[in-house]
Parts: C-alpha cells; sequence; structure tokens
C-alpha cells in the first residue's frame, strides 16, 4: 500500500517572511527528466534574480523553494499541498511531467497560481493554472505537415513512454497525419526508465516507416536514439522529437542524431535580438560551463516571468482575480513578447533538424488556422 510522505520540510535557511513571494520550482531531479533539471533550475534562478532586480512582485522579493518533480507524482503533490497547506509558498511554477500536474493541479491550483511550463498533450482547465508549453495543434500538427511536404513523409510509426502525455500526443498525431495524406503504421508504449529497445527497433523496420515520431522523456530518448542509429535506422527513416533540447543532444552524441528533427518554441541556436541577451545575461550570470539553457530549462525561465507578470497585473495573489487579469497579462523573455490566449501562452513555434550536438532551425512552423 502507498504510504503518503511526511510533511514537506523546507531548508533551514527558508524562513517565511511576508516581505517575500516564495514559491516552488517543481522540476526533474530525477529519473528520465533529470538530465535537464540543472538546466530547469539555473534558468529559474536567472528569472528570478532579474525580477528582483526590477522590484520584485508587487515590492517583495522572489525565492524559490525547490521541489524533485523527478519523484513519484503523488509525492510531489503531497509536498507541495503541505507548502502550500502551511503558507510556506504562494505560487508554483516549473517543468514536470504531466502525469505529476494531474497530481499536482487540483491539490494546489485553486488556492495559489501554477504556472506549467512543459509542452504536453494540451486540455488543461484546472481554474488557478497557466501553461506556458507548447500543444500538438501548435506544435506538431504543422511540423507532420512540413515534413510530408518537405521530405515526403507519409507512415508514422510512434514510439513514446507510457502515460498520458504521449498516449494522448500519439492519438491526435493520428489525426494530423491523415491531414497530411499519411497514416501512423505502428504505436509502441515503454515504461519511463526504459533502456531496451530491440523490439520496438524491429517492429520499426518491419513496417518500414519513413519517419518514428518521439514522445519520450530524457534520458530514454538518449538511448531511443542510441540503438536507433547503432541499428542503422538513421539511414531509413527520420525521427520528429516534441521533447529534445539540446542538452538531450549532448547525451547522445553526434553519431546517434542524423536525420533527427525537434519542433519548440525556443532553441539555443535562434539568432533574434531576445535570444542572444538571454544567453548573455546567462552566461554573464553562470559562467561558461553552466548547462545549455534549451528550450526544456529556458521554459522554467519563462514561468518564472509570467508568474510574476500574473500577481502584477492582478495586484493580488487571489487565484480568482489573477485569472480576470490574464488577459491583460504581456511579458518579455527569450521567446519575445507573450501573451495569452485564455490560461495558455500563444507564441511561436519552430522546426529544427539536428546537426551534431547543435539544432540548425529550419522554419518558424505555421499555426493551426494558417493550415489549409
Amino acid at each position: 500500500m502507498h504510504r503518503p510522505p511526511p510533511p514537506a520540510r523546507p531548508p533551514e535557511w527558508f524562513v517565511p517572511d511576508a516581505s517575500t513571494l516564495d514559491v516552488a520550482l517543481v522540476y526533474p531531479r530525477q529519473g528520465p527528466a533529470g538530465i535537464f533539471g540543472p538546466t530547469c533550475l539555473t534558468c529559474a534562478r536567472l528569472a528570478a534574480d532579474e525580477v528582483n532586480a526590477a522590484g520584485g512582485v508587487l515590492g517583495r522579493e522572489l525565492r524559490l523553494l525547490e521541489v524533485d518533480g523527478g519523484a513519484d507524482p503523488r509525492t510531489v503533490a503531497a509536498e507541495v499541498g503541505a507548502l502550500v497547506d502551511t503558507g510556506t509558498v504562494q505560487g508554483v511554477t516549473g517543468w514536470h511531467i504531466s502525469s505529476v500536474r494531474r497530481a499536482l493541479a487540483p491539490r494546489v491550483a485553486h488556492r495559489v497560481p501554477y504556472v506549467y511550463t512543459a509542452l504536453y498533450e494540451g486540455g488543461e482547465r484546472t481554474e488557478g493554472v497557466f501553461v506556458a508549453g507548447e500543444t500538438p495543434s501548435w506544435q506538431l500538427l504543422p511540423a507532420m505537415r512540413l515534413l510530408g511536404e518537405a521530405r515526403g513523409v507519409r507512415r508514422w510509426f510512434t514510439v513514446g513512454n507510457d502515460y498520458v502525455w504521449p498516449r494522448q500526443t500519439a492519438r491526435a498525431a493520428r489525426r494530423f497525419a491523415r491531414t497530411a495524406r499519411g497514416r501512423v503504421c505502428g504505436e509502441a508504449y515503454l515504461p519511463l526508465g526504459t533502456d531496451d529497445f530491440d523490439d520496438v527497433l524491429r517492429r520499426i523496420e518491419h513496417t518500414d516507416a519513413d519517419a518514428v515520431l518521439m514522445l519520450l522523456v530524457g534520458s530514454d530518448a538518449v538511448r531511443f536514439n542510441r540503438a536507433f542509429a547503432a541499428r542503422g535506422l538513421d539511414q531509413r527513416s527520420l525521427r520528429l522529437s516534441t521533447l529534445m533540447d539540446e542538452n538531450m543532444l549532448l547525451g547522445s552524441g553526434p553519431g546517434a542524431t542524423a536525420g533527427l528533427y525537434s519542433t519548440a518554441g525556443f532553441f539555443a541556436s535562434l539568432a533574434d535580438g531576445n535570444t542572444l541577451d538571454f544567453h548573455g545575461r546567462y552566461a554573464a550570470r553562470f559562467g561558461l560551463q553552466a548547462p545549455v539553457p534549451g528550450s526544456l530549462g529556458e521554459s522554467c525561465y519563462e514561468g518564472v516571468l509570467l508568474l510574476a507578470a500574473l500577481v502584477e497585473a492582478a495586484r493580488t495573489l487571489d487565484v480568482s482575480a489573477i485569472g480576470a487579469a490574464a488577459g491583460t497579462v504581456r511579458y518579455e523573455g527569450p521567446r519575445g513578447v507573450l501573451g495569452l490566449d485564455g490560461r495558455h501562452v500563444r507564441q511561436r513555434i519552430y522546426l529544427a533538424e539536428a546537426d551534431g550536438l547543435d539544432f540548425n532551425v529550419l522554419a518558424r512552423l505555421s499555426a493551426p488556422h494558417e493550415l489549409r
């Protein structure tokens, strides 16, 4: 029987203070997603530093309390819920998988603002939850359409971890493939932490797929990339991932990234003014040896900025008031000046191709309403 964890205990230095705005930063420090945990933390810290340098939130210093979002979802929800129950934190943000969000949102979102930064399957409507990440209709649909047109992809094989985000995204991919005159010819779902892909790779070979849709998290995707290339499938099939950043390319190695595409709202190699300014501030704060601030870590920077902007716009921490003011919110970060449509950030999405250990951004993708 699952036993609830003991009440969360903040570190000794973290003393609640009415002059501060204390926020739970929920990001992975273990499990497959732990590979990009360090960049989540550094990017969030940079955002908090910058918010505080500009005067804080409602005149209060913004402080981050780290919570391991890579633990069991029930454990994470209980820990963060206890922090909210005791008044230790007044907000929640961070990158964590959808299973954690689904456990956490009902526990806290109606009481404190909760900015979820991860790309996800779509459909989140809980009051108090604001979503800064990409969704399939804006991220995956136009990417599949473009690869169908430019690379002649018609036959897709989906490989995902076995939980809500991959399964619901794969369901959308079946529809998207048909709009691009293609089809999904096979699907496989694997537990988080999988390191044996032999059976899946044999299935891909037998279907003769043009492309593999990868819905794998962190180090699982890294191991799949290595196994895929070792079997020579990178010479036969493209790969498209909606969750692939530069840290995962480094883990995969340059010999395992040929024919690998990624779609996201941010890439470290984007050469616009907002991105270059962000890289300069990040390097000045953490040094050149810091984790690469790819899309997954950068989303945590966005999450802190959005949470601060929401509270400032409402002039209160009341969740209903924040929701009512959300439509007026604008904030500027590495992805440019962004606002919300309902509770979701609307942003520019790009398609990039791996070039060794970096991404070459190929195109800005069309929004769903622009596709015909």
